[in-house]
C-alpha cells in the first residue's frame, strides 16, 4: 500500500477534568492505534477540537505524537482556515520535519466561490514543503468543493496528492472516483459510506471511529481494497450503529465518550462543544459490549 491507503485516523485531543491537554493520554492513544492496525494519523483536525486549541498547544501536541509514533506511520497535520494569509504563515513558522503531509480543510464561513476555493489552495500549494490532502466537509464549511474545482486542483499541482472527501454525497464520490487523475487520492471521510467508496475504488479513510475500534475498522477497510465485499459488510454492519451513535450529539464528544468507556481518555471536551450526555454513554456502553463479544 502507498503512504495514504488504508485507515487514517483523525484523532482526538485527550483533555484532563481541568481542560488542560493529557499527554499521557495521548501518547497511549497513538501507541493503541498503531499497535492495532492504523496506517496513518491526523493531527489537529475537527475531531482534534483544533478550534478550541492554542499554538503552543498545537506545537505541544504534535511533539508528544511525533515522539510517541517514533517513525512507525505517517504522519498529517491539520493547517487550514478561511484566512489564506494566515494559513500559508503557518506553514511556513510550523516545523514539518516529521510531518508527511498537511490536511487542509476548504475555506469555512466566508463561503467563497470555486475559484476563490482554486486560488485559496493554489497559493498554499505553492508555500508547502509537504504534500497536501484536500478537506471538504460542506456540513461544516457551509460551501461544497466540486468535483470539478477538486480535480482541477489535482491536476494542476504535483503536492496536491488527495482529497479527504466528506459530503456525505454517494453522486460526488462516484464523479471524483470516475474523473481523478490515476495517482490522485480519494479518501473518505465519511464513516458511514467508507466501505462503499473503497469498494469503487476509493483509497480508504479517515476515520473517527476508527481511532477507538482500528483492529475492526482497519480489518474492513483492508478488505474492502482487496475487493473481498461479504466479508468487509460483516464488518461494516457490525459497526453500522456505533458509527450513529458518535455523531448523534456532536463530533468528537461521542467518540470521546466511546474512549472513555475504553479506558483510553476521558470524555471532557472544550466549550463551545459539551460531553456526550449520561443517555448517550450508556447507549454507547452497550453498543461496545456487542461489538465485543
Amino acid at each position: 500500500m502507498t503512504k495514504f491507503h488504508g485507515t487514517g485516523v483523525a484523532i482526538i485531543t485527550p483533555f484532563n477534568a481541568d481542560l488542560t491537554v493529557d499527554h499521557n493520554a495521548l501518547t497511549n492513544l497513538v501507541n493503541f492505534n498503531i499497535e492495532n492496525g492504523t496506517n496513518y494519523i491526523v493531527i489537529s483536525g475537527t475531531t482534534g477540537e483544533s478550534v478550541t486549541i492554542t499554538k503552543h498547544e498545537k506545537q505541544a501536541i504534535i511533539k508528544t505524537i511525533v515522539e510517541a509514533n517514533n517513525g512507525r506511520v505517517p504522519l498529517v497535520l491539520g493547517i487550514g482556515g478561511n484566512n489564506t494569509a494566515q494559513v500559508i504563515d503557518e506553514i511556513k513558522t510550523t516545523d514539518l520535519s516529521a510531518i508527511d503531509a498537511l490536511l487542509s480543510v476548504s475555506p469555512y464561513y466566508s463561503k467563497p466561490q470555486q475559484e476563490g476555493i482554486y486560488q485559496h489552495f493554489k497559493a498554499i500549494s505553492e508555500v508547502s514543503p509537504v504534500d497536501i490532502i484536500l478537506y471538504n466537509v460542506p456540513g461544516r464549511t457551509s460551501s461544497n468543493m466540486t468535483p470539478e474545482t477538486t480535480l482541477r486542483l489535482a491536476r494542476d499541482f504535483k503536492n496536491i496528492i488527495a482529497v479527504k472527501e466528506a459530503g456525505n454525497n454517494v453522486h460526488q464520490y462516484l464523479t471524483l472516483l470516475r474523473d481523478k487523475p490515476e495517482d490522485f487520492l480519494i479518501i473518505s471521510g465519511d464513516d458511514d459510506l467508507v466501505l462503499g467508496v473503497v469498494l469503487a475504488g476509493g483509497a480508504g479513510v479517515i476515520s473517527v471511529l476508527g481511532q477507538a475500534l482500528p483492529k475492526q475498522f482497519t480489518t474492513m477497510i483492508n478488505l474492502g481494497l482487496e475487493g473481498r465485499a461479504k466479508e468487509a459488510y460483516k464488518i461494516h454492519f457490525g459497526l453500522m450503529e456505533m458509527t450513529s451513535l458518535i455523531f448523534s450529539e456532536n463530533n468528537p464528544a461521542g467518540i470521546k465518550a466511546v474512549l472513555e468507556a475504553l479506558g483510553l481518555s476521558k470524555s471532557t471536551v472544550r466549550l463551545p462543544l459539551v460531553e456526550a450526555t449520561n443517555e448517550l454513554k450508556q447507549k454507547i456502553k452497550t453498543e461496545l459490549q456487542k461489538i465485543e463479544s
